[in-house]
């Protein structure tokens, strides 16, 4: 009986949908759809009802500072960052993003230490006035006057010695390649190998345009250090103003930000 009656084809029931002239209010309501939006009003309007019996039976002589350290936008409350997590969690958090800062710090110091390492070969060994009257793009000027002057210091027995100090004969190479850093060949090395130079100007071209680009790499990963750095200060300090300790601000750093400083503790 139970088959017969579920072979028998039966209508589909289809929801009601918004009419044709009503499309533009969107969706029809369903009686689901009015229930969940009544119980979120009539949720609201308890809450209100409960400020309002609070407000009216409060003692006007009570005081708390979150009544002058709180803040609201248009109306709004504004609830400051991490005020509703307690002092542990906030340490916690804290711990992680520094260890997290101090990770991504080496991963961008070995770049940038493989980066020179490799731009060391391309340094043609110039000085800054000779570079200013070529066409240099800025930001690798800015890299090689930023990076550490080396001086390759010989020492010599007596001050006449020192006059007659010839750089060329003491590092056996040749004039146009004295004031070179790296890549510094000696006059034997030059005679029994073959040094590959650009064929043509447009591989010169080539050549220079990786130079700069390898040089805005370098530029741009300093910057990065630079941030890290200062950012993994910043996390430092903030952790130890949540900490114990008498403290007071004696000055402000080049950013603006209050510089602290701690009175010794002695310990028991």
């Amino acid at each position: 009986m139970s088959t017969l009656r579920n072979s028998v084809q039966r209508r589909n029931h289809k929801e009601r949908g918004q009419l044709a002239g009503r499309e533009k209010f969107g969706l029809l309501e369903k009686k689901k759809d009015y229930l969940q939006r009544a119980k979120d009003y009539h949720s609201k309007q308890n809450k209100l009802k409960a400020l309002r019996e609070k407000a009216l039976f409060r003692n006007p002589d009570e005081f708390y500072f979150k009544m002058i350290n709180s803040q609201t936008k248009g109306g709004v409350h504004i609830q400051k960052r991490n005020e509703e997590l307690p002092p542990e969690m906030i340490q916690l958090m804290k711990s992680q993003d520094k260890e997290y800062i101090k990770y991504q710090r080496d991963l961008s110091k070995r770049k940038l230490e493989k980066l020179q390492a490799s731009l060391q070969f391309i340094d043609d060994g110039k000085s800054f006035e000779d570079e200013d009257d070529e066409d240099e793009d800025e930001d690798e000027i800015d890299v090689r006057k930023k990076s550490k002057k080396s001086n390759h210091v010989v020492f010599v027995d007596s001050e006449k010695e020192a006059r007659k100090f010839n750089p060329v004969k003491h590092l056996d190479t040749l004039p146009e390649l004295v004031n070179r850093k790296f890549n510094r060949p000696r006059i034997q090395t030059l005679r029994e190998s073959t040094i590959s130079a650009p064929e043509s100007g447009r591989d010169l071209k080539e050549l220079k345009k990786e130079r700069e680009r390898l040089y805005k790499e370098l530029a741009s990963r300093m910057k990065r250090e630079e941030e890290l750095s200062r950012a993994e200060s910043e996390l430092e300090i903030q952790k130890a103003l949540q900490g114990k300790g008498r403290r007071k601000a004696v000055g402000k750093d080049k950013h603006g930000l209050p510089v602290y400083k701690w009175k010794p503790d002695r310990k028991k």
